[in-house]
């Protein structure tokens, strides 16, 4: 039986193979999913960060990154380790593996960042506030080329784990970049 471990690697120390096969797990974790299928943008979002990765083998079966962004709330730019592209493989779910690559995620985001922050499915939505992640209360916005822009479809989605004190009531404002913005 191949052994399982998990490995934590910054996007520009990923082989070409490596980062193939990982698209190929998000790929097939979320195809048919109700929020959508696994993009090009969000590929993009995923890279130029910290991946963790559940490996059987020479498989990937987990998948969480942690890329910086910029949170603006309550008159600061918060440095913020966003949580991008959680999955497991759909015949090795319910084994652990998310919250094994949320542990390191959590990790990396206590030691370095000012919070952390997720747009969480529905169906995850329980996951994340049983690790401790909060919902954001408050309404969100995204800074566009033309000024700040709400994001209502975004509120009730948006988690955070707070590692400096926040008003969660408050309004949250991410940066901008092409795809969902959250």
């Amino acid at each position: 039986m191949a052994e399982t471990f998990v490995r934590t690697v910054h996007t520009a120390d990923l082989t070409p193979d490596q980062r193939a096969a990982i698209r190929r797990l998000l790929d097939g974790a979320f195809a048919g999913h109700p929020d959508g299928a696994f993009t090009d943008a969000d590929w993009d979002h995923t890279l130029g960060g910290l991946h963790t990765v559940v490996i059987d083998g020479d498989e990937p079966i987990g998948h969480a990154a942690v890329v910086q962004r910029r949170l603006l709330h309550g008159g600061r730019a918060l440095r913020s380790g966003y949580v991008e592209a959680v999955a497991v493989r759909a015949d090795r779910r319910g084994q652990g593996h998310g919250a094994a690559v949320m542990a390191v995620a959590e990790r990396i985001i206590q030691g370095a960042y000012d919070l952390g922050a997720l747009g969480s499915a529905d169906a995850a939505t329980g996951f994340y506030a049983a690790r401790g992640w909060r919902p954001w209360a408050g309404r969100t916005s995204a800074l566009t080329p033309d000024g700040v822009v709400a994001t209502p479809d975004e509120d009730n989605g948006i988690y955070v784990y707070p590692v400096t004190a926040l008003d969660l009531d408050g309004e949250l404002t991410c940066d901008w970049r092409d795809g969902d913005v959250w």
